[in-house]
């Protein structure tokens, strides 16, 4: 039996590691078909921008329970797809998802893409949906995965807008976040929004060699629930660090204020709120 090797983590990346293969992990794999249905609407903005060929060899950084990586494995039959993440529970649920369907062009690896070693040279397409915002080390991360392309093989990831664009989070915080003035997520710190400043990403990328980096706004709207009660429970667990220092009363109140605005949010499809994304490509010289 040959024992898979030890997984390398980057110093900056640990509390990630932390996070992902333990309790945050846990929860997006129990939820995730909600998490997918979420963002649903942007897959195939990416998968486009991707320009797969049948042939194609894909990495997709950040995979999650695998949706990106086996619609990317679809869309290139003839190639091989490789997802990477640091939650070994998603991780898991993919293996199982990508069985249930019968893919065999697809594999999964837990891995920190920022130090891992990854073939140089061997990939042709990089991806990530909403995966590569949360590295220690943007820099040295690009640069390992920019040693993985091959001549004029394409980068291609889907970021987030900036907090001000992107009305589902904007409101959710305001709102569980009771009156108190919270921290403004930092747009250059590892997290959802280090990526949202234009000029900051063309700095990045052309600093580890990419060129032609184009970025392009894409709006979609978020999917939160069936109907009110089903998103009000979803995202009083999603966001329970927003209202886990109020009392009961605070808490009961911002409750009830959210679920007044779900309800003036819902449609014939569910519960939708506005979003912001951003479609980012580059590419090896």
């Amino acid at each position: 039996m040959t024992l898979p090797p030890p997984l390398t983590v980057a110093e900056s990346n640990a509390g990630q590691l932390i996070a992902w293969d333990g309790g945050q992990g846990a929860f997006w794999t129990e939820r995730a078909d909600r998490f997918d249905a979420g963002a649903a609407r942007y897959l195939p903005h990416l998968l486009d921008a991707a320009e797969l060929e049948a042939s194609s060899c894909v990495l997709d950084v950040g995979c999650g329970s695998g949706a990106l990586a086996r619609g990317a494995a679809r869309c290139a039959p003839a190639g091989t797809t490789v997802g990477v993440d640091l939650s070994s529970q998603q991780l898991d649920l993919a293996r199982r998802r990508t069985r249930q369907e019968g893919l065999r062009n697809v594999s999964f690896v837990q891995a920190d893409a920022q130090v891992h070693w990854f073939a140089p040279r061997s990939v042709d397409v990089v991806l990530s949906r909403h995966g590569s915002m949360f590295f220690g080390d943007p820099a040295a991360a690009f640069a390992n995965l920019t040693r993985t392309l091959r001549p004029g093989a394409r980068m291609v990831l889907l970021t987030w807008q900036p907090l001000a664009d992107n009305e589902w989070i904007r409101t959710f915080r305001a709102i569980l976040g009771a009156g108190r003035d919270l921290p403004q997520p930092s747009s250059t710190a590892p997290g959802a929004f280090s990526m949202s400043e234009p000029h900051r990403v063309h700095r990045l990328l052309e600093s580890v060699g990419l060129v032609d980096v184009q970025l392009t706004g894409v709006r979609e709207p978020m999917f939160y629930g069936d109907d009110v009660d089903d998103a009000c429970g979803f995202l009083e667990q999603h966001f329970a660090g927003l209202t886990a220092d109020l009392d009961d009363l605070a808490r009961a109140r911002a409750l009830g204020e959210l679920r007044a605005d779900l309800a003036a949010h819902l449609t014939d499809d569910g519960v939708h709120y506005d979003s912001a994304a951003c479609l980012v490509r580059a590419r090896r010289p």
